[in-house]
């Protein structure tokens, strides 16, 4: 065991993560070719659907950026979601002067429904457009993201387009938490495959981007056949594949940008409710995953410390070094795509250290059924084995 540790180990290791290199590497090529030069043929009516809960320090400002899209046929409606702050009160102090934007108070909510999820159904009831785009109020959008999103949609002949905002981090905790789920798109889910094979699994979507076609919207159950899902954005992902229409990613940094959370802890509680969720609540996929990446990222310093100290003598130096050279790079380049500072990259084994505790968190409130967002309580996930 201990010579498989220090030496064999990292051998294997070496050519995990060059294959996950490749995957890194062939997804920027896949994300640059959807944002090539197609040409827009036509303008279907677009309704922009922005559920906001307690977001007064972001809604005027998403509001504004929406409203200044340089596509001619779109509406942006607006729900409060039962804020408790000045949100509704600031939605309704531009929807005086801005006939484009619809306010709609949002409705009670009713037993088996999470609040985004309700949210949004009441949204998408109330959209007139072809195609829905569902947006968070902590976004900020360029002037022309609706029109390059469309235009994508229509050259992919996608069904649904989804993709990943440059993320805006300010505080540590931030730093550390917020670009995890970005880099996992990167390292893990192989475009050029996942378009070509049926399995939902292959799929993942991100909120803060979802553009739909209504048809396919209105096929697969909206946002009602997700209700109670924590993870509702990979959800509705996974069931636009498994009814058979067609899925796409687009590279959204520079058309969109989020500050997701406002702190350190914020970001620790989005990511404590969403992690276990993206596992769909299987404890051992989620154990050995995690168990897994400690591995890769953590164990080769560790063991060139112990080597350098006379400790781990059946060690290697040169392995070592190349598999923390490749654990460098596979930071690296998928934060330059993702738009997120270099040296975040290089700060990985912190961010992992931070990770795996957040993990750790994310599965044991989840199973005490202590998981809460928004003041508002989640309901207690039903645990699977495998």
């Amino acid at each position: 065991m201990v010579h498989y540790l220090s030496r064999d180990l990292i051998l294997h290791l070496i050519i995990f993560q060059a294959v996950l290199l490749l995957i890194a590497l062939s997804n920027a090529h896949v994300l640059w070719r959807t944002a090539g030069q197609y040409r827009l043929r036509s303008f279907p009516q677009v309704s922009v659907l922005v559920p906001a809960r307690n977001e007064e320090r972001n809604i005027a400002r998403c509001i504004a950026s929406l409203l200044a899209q340089d596509y001619p046929a779109f509406e942006v409606i607006a729900l409060d979601d039962q804020s408790t702050d000045s949100t509704q009160a600031i939605l309704e102090r531009i929807a005086h002067v801005e006939t484009r934007l619809r306010v709609l108070p949002g409705q009670p909510l009713p037993p088996g429904w999470l609040g985004k999820n309700w949210a949004c159904a009441q949204l998408a009831a109330q959209a007139v457009g072809d195609l829905l785009l569902f947006t968070d109020a902590d976004t900020c959008h360029e002037s022309q993201a609706l029109r390059a999103c469309v235009t994508a949609l229509q050259g992919e002949h996608a069904d649904l387009l989804t993709g990943f905002p440059r993320q805006v981090v300010r505080t540590w905790g931030e730093r550390f938490v917020v670009p995890f789920f970005g880099w996992v798109f990167y390292c893990f889910m192989p475009l050029w495959l996942a378009y070509r094979l049926k399995a939902p699994a292959l799929s993942i979507a991100v909120g803060q981007m979802l553009l739909l076609r209504r048809t396919a919207y209105d096929a697969i159950g909206g946002h009602a056949a997700v209700r109670a899902s924590v993870a509702e954005d990979l959800d509705l992902a996974r069931r636009i594949k498994a009814c058979g229409y067609r899925w796409r990613v687009l590279d959204a940094t520079r058309l969109i940008s989020c500050r997701m959370y406002g702190s350190g802890r914020e970001a620790y509680g989005g990511l404590c409710k969403n992690l276990f969720a993206a596992f769909g609540f299987r404890v051992l996929p989620y154990l050995f995953a995690w168990l897994w990446l400690a591995m890769m990222f953590l164990e080769p310093p560790l063991l060139l410390g112990a080597h350098a100290l006379g400790l781990a003598p059946q060690a290697q130096a040169v392995p070592i070094l190349l598999c923390m050279g490749l654990s460098l790079a596979l930071w690296l380049v998928p934060y330059q795509r993702l738009g997120l500072p270099w040296y975040l990259g290089a700060l990985y084994p912190l961010t992992l250290l931070v990770i795996e505790l957040v993990a750790a968190c994310s599965l044991w409130l989840s199973v005490t059924g202590r998981l809460t967002w928004k003041g508002r309580a989640l309901v207690r996930p039903q645990l699977r084995w495998i």
